[in-house]
């Protein structure tokens, strides 16, 4: 049987890993990185750039490069107002319509870009595993709602996956972290990532893994405090040379980097200097942008930032019922745990010394994810996982209120079933309205999805005697049924088409990524077979230097023909020309080489 892949798919970078031998591996992209950049660039002759290649044209060509895109999976446009600042590509839909990506004259659904980057994966590990890998393990962060769960589902079957669960980011890293520890203890997991940040107070021992509860900010990440340096410097810049570099998208580009590159700095250094030779230019010509950047400023523009993790992490020890004493372990994951003020306010408030850093964070999910992986396959036992929801779940009741069925961090798998009435004189029909959220009106909730029970017998309102159903199953997918008990008569829906494709959408880009997949697999094979024709027209014009004093004057001029013409098909490259030039070099050849 196949081997099951365990993937983080992030905001900056994605990871792939397999659990073989006994253990979770990374597959690497290549002997130097072990992490895949999670960016999608299109080219104007219709090809795709994914990972590294498509870094390397952020600056110059910004406007069709996408980065971050799982801030914007499974969102609606009036949900990303913060989110959109931070890109220089286009993201288009009307305030309640999903988004989508426009890159030309085409709009990209999320899900289509998300699978572009996890198909580069599961090429990366069938290369590496000579095997062919479609059963997959999916992590999210645990912060993620309905939709966004639903729609990175959708990506992963549209790269061509059979997702076999999905799971929350830090349970994965709980895994990771404690699989072959002994001894039960409380861990909390601060996983801070580019896009998300995820809070998860755990119970673990004796390979049992009891998620408490869970908290975060979807909103916030690495990229928000990228923006915070990019403001600073970009305001700094305008008061003294009166040009917005903000609005000019490669120089926008340019500093964006620059900026990422200060953070990272700064986690090591009291201070830092930002440099951007020739970033713009007006009549007085050329300008280059130069700022000193200390980390005192750096911690001051992110305040607020940094006040939001201190709150989600008071949060979640109330919300878990925990007090500081009882944690034992608060396991750092994601790359912008790495900044020394967030680490000073995760002790602050867990009140502890030290923080464990002893699993990569940015390979722990990944590791994680095959680790449930092994265990799905078999090869791993007497590993348990209870995790919770990250929100709750309820319907609109008369009045406008939202009734909460299935409160934030309530274990699932579940099932809870609630009896309601008609609240109007002989109604024959009733629409469930389902919401997902904590606040008391409904109107302040996330509306997942409405369906209306018909055929209700007619009959005085609080006569007839409605049974709906909530089911949660592992993967955190919602689904709902309405019965009339009276009757009989039931409706269901899956909330899981929430997240904006239908089953005609999924179809067309499973098969446009299929297509995509195979184009590109044939300009790898056509750039082989050039770099191949390449190497076989250099050593036979030595072979034939070396041996034309053997060879009579007219096969030497038939084989000097055909060089040339080998030569000239490779500039063009004409594949088809090629194969028939290297067969008549061959046959033209063949008596010479044969004879010593």
């Amino acid at each position: 049987m196949a081997k099951i892949l365990g993937i983080d798919l992030g905001t900056t970078n994605s990871v792939v890993a397999v659990y073989d031998g006994g253990e979770p591996k990374i597959l690497s992209p290549s002997p130097n990185r072990r992490t895949t950049p999670s960016i999608v660039a299109f080219c104007d002759d219709g090809s795709r750039l994914i990972g590294d290649p498509a870094r390397n044209q952020q600056v110059t060509n910004p406007e069709s490069t996408v980065y971050s895109i799982k801030r914007f999976v499974g969102r609606r446009q009036n949900e990303v107002s913060s989110e959109e600042k931070l890109v220089p590509y286009t993201v288009v839909g009307k305030p309640s319509e999903y988004v989508r990506v426009s890159i030309g004259h085409k709009k990209y659904t999320p899900q289509e870009i998300s699978a572009m980057i996890l198909r580069e994966l599961k090429e990366i590990a069938e290369e590496q595993l000579g095997e062919t890998c479609d059963r997959a393990i999916i992590t999210v962060p645990a912060y993620f709602n309905d939709a966004q769960r639903q729609a990175t589902q959708d990506a992963a079957e549209i790269a061509g996956f059979k997702v076999e669960r999905t799971i929350n980011e830090p349970t994965a890293a709980a895994l990771a972290y404690g699989v072959e520890r002994r001894g039960d203890r409380n861990i909390v997991i601060f996983d801070f990532g580019g896009g998300t940040f995820d809070l998860s107070a755990m119970r673990i021992g004796s390979g049992t893994f009891e998620v408490l509860a869970v908290h975060g900010n979807t909103h916030l990440g690495g990229d928000d405090f990228d923006q915070r340096i990019i403001d600073i410097v970009a305001e700094d810049f305008l008061r003294k040379h009166c040009i917005d570099v903000r609005k000019d998208p490669m120089a926008l580009q340019r500093l964006k980097q620059e900026a990422q590159k200060a953070k990272a700095e700064l986690s090591d250094r009291i201070e830092t200097d930002i440099m951007v030779p020739f970033i713009c230019m007006d009549a007085s010509g050329p300008k280059h942008l130069e700022y000193s950047l200390n980390r005192a400023r750096f911690e001051a523009i992110c305040d607020d930032l940094f006040d939001e993790l201190r709150r989600a992490c008071r949060t979640l020890l109330t919300e878990a019922g925990l007090q500081t004493a009882q944690i034992a372990d608060v396991v750092m994951v994601g790359g912008s745990t790495r900044i020394p003020k967030v680490q000073q306010i995760t002790r602050e408030v867990f009140q502890t010394a030290e923080l464990d850093k002893s699993i990569n964070p940015d390979e722990a999910v990944a590791l994680g994810a095959a680790i449930l992986g092994g265990v799905i396959q078999g090869d791993l036992h007497n590993v348990h996982l209870m995790d919770v929801t990250s929100h709750g779940f309820g319907v609109e009741e008369a009045g406008g209120k939202m009734l909460t069925l299935m409160p934030k961090n309530t274990p699932i798998p579940t099932t809870v079933k609630k009896v309601f009435s008609t609240p109007k004189n002989y109604q024959s029909s009733v629409p469930i309205i389902v919401l997902e959220g904590e606040a008391e009106q409904a109107t302040d909730n996330r509306p997942l999805g409405v369906f209306r029970l018909t055929g209700i017998r007619r009959a005085p309102r609080g006569v007839p005697r409605i049974e709906v159903e909530f089911k949660i199953d592992p993967n955190g997918i919602l689904n709902v049924s309405a019965t009339d008990q009276q009757t009989g008569r039931s409706q269901k829906i899956t909330v899981t088409g929430a997240c904006g494709l239908d089953e005609a959408e999924m179809k067309r880009m499973k098969q446009e990524n299929k297509q995509k997949a195979e184009q590109a697999e044939q300009r790898t094979i056509t750039g082989e077979r050039r770099i191949h024709a390449e190497g076989v027209l250099t050593d036979m014009n030595s072979w034939l230097q070396y041996h034309k004093q053997f060879i009579p004057p007219k096969s030497v001029d038939r084989l000097e023909a055909v060089l040339g013409k080998l030569e000239l098909k490779i500039k063009k490259g004409d594949t088809r020309g090629i194969r028939a030039a290297m067969k008549k070099l061959d046959e033209l050849s063949a008596p010479y080489r044969q004879a010593g």
